[in-house]
């Protein structure tokens, strides 16, 4: 508790999905002086808005949770978009902490960052053996720069920046666009949808053969409290729940837990993505104490309780 009390903390991208689990742990933290900076008011892709937001809030620490993200579909059709907007917020918002003397810097990268073709679990130390999955390489880049100036800026400036590589998230809250939205609320969505209107079946992309890895949304949020209180390395450290498992099973069972009862069909002309997504989950566990608590099949049901109450169900 008394790690935060004093503590002003900037937390972009708070009013989201991740952000306000963060925001809530902070304040059952004991952190009082927290700020949300809202895209209405303060646009972090240009310098003057950031400037304007660190010599207003003077923070201590920044937990840039901030980003413009989405699934293999949206990643296909933003290419340009998701590299520029996350690499111009990232970029800016380092540069300016440390010209303003913030003392600890939290970047947030993605499990996007990792070579195509990683061997499981993915290592941190295999982050550089490779191309990302070409679907979302350009978002993942944008990301992984912020490791090569966290260190660099480190190395020239001591200035305390860490990076942190979560898994794909899930969970209450969630983006559940389908312009949009990741796999598992795409799915949610898909199910609850086809069950409603008495649909005999629903359309999945790609094969079900690819394999991946989630983390229950107030778990990451967790995991990011306890590195921002205790990790101060160059080092990336994974942030995940270390499992894996196939879209194949993945739908299967959320196909049990909406209790839709028709088909699946598999649109085998839709990309796959990455073949197989697992992290080594080691160094988080090392250095600050981090494992992941939420049971997947549990966080899965909380997720659609939460998504039902929000539709009316």
């Amino acid at each position: 508790m008394s790690f935060w009390r004093n503590k002003r903390v900037v937390v972009t991208g708070g009013a989201g999905f991740l952000g306000q689990s963060v925001v809530a742990l902070l304040h059952k933290k004991g952190c009082q002086n927290i700020f949300v900076p809202l895209i209405e008011s303060c646009d972090l892709r240009q310098e003057k808005d950031i400037k304007k937001l660190l010599k207003q809030t003077r923070p201590d620490m920044v937990i840039h949770l901030a980003a413009v993200v989405g699934g293999i579909g949206a990643n296909q059709e933003n290419p340009g978009k998701f590299f520029y907007e996350n690499l111009m917020m990232g970029v800016q918002l380092i540069e300016q902490a440390r010209l303003l003397g913030v003392k600890k810097f939290v970047a947030l990268g993605t499990i996007c960052a990792y070579p195509k073709f990683t061997p499981v679990p993915f290592k941190e130390e295999n982050l550089w053996n490779g191309y990302p999955e070409e679907t979302n390489a350009p978002y993942g880049l944008a990301k992984k720069m912020l490791l090569v100036q966290s260190q660099a800026y480190r190395q020239q400036y001591g200035f305390n920046a860490i990076f942190l590589l979560p898994v794909n998230l899930y969970g209450p809250r969630d983006n559940f666009n389908p312009q949009s939205s990741h796999v598992i609320p795409a799915l949610i969505k898909k199910c609850l949808e086809a069950k409603k209107n008495n649909a005999k079946e629903i359309v999945v992309w790609g094969t079900g053969k690819a394999t991946r890895e989630f983390l229950y949304v107030d778990d990451a949020a967790e995991g990011i409290i306890l590195a921002s209180e205790k990790y101060n390395k160059p080092e990336p450290v994974n942030l995940g729940a270390g499992f894996e498992i196939s879209i194949k099973d993945l739908v299967a069972l959320i196909v049990q837990l909406t209790g839709f009862q028709g088909k699946i069909i598999w649109d085998k002309t839709k990309p796959d993505g990455q073949p197989r997504r697992c992290l080594d989950t080691s160094r988080a566990k090392k250095e600050f104490g981090f494992i992941a608590k939420t049971k997947f099949e549990n966080g899965l049901k909380k997720t659609i309780k939460w998504y039902k109450e929000k539709i009316n169900f």
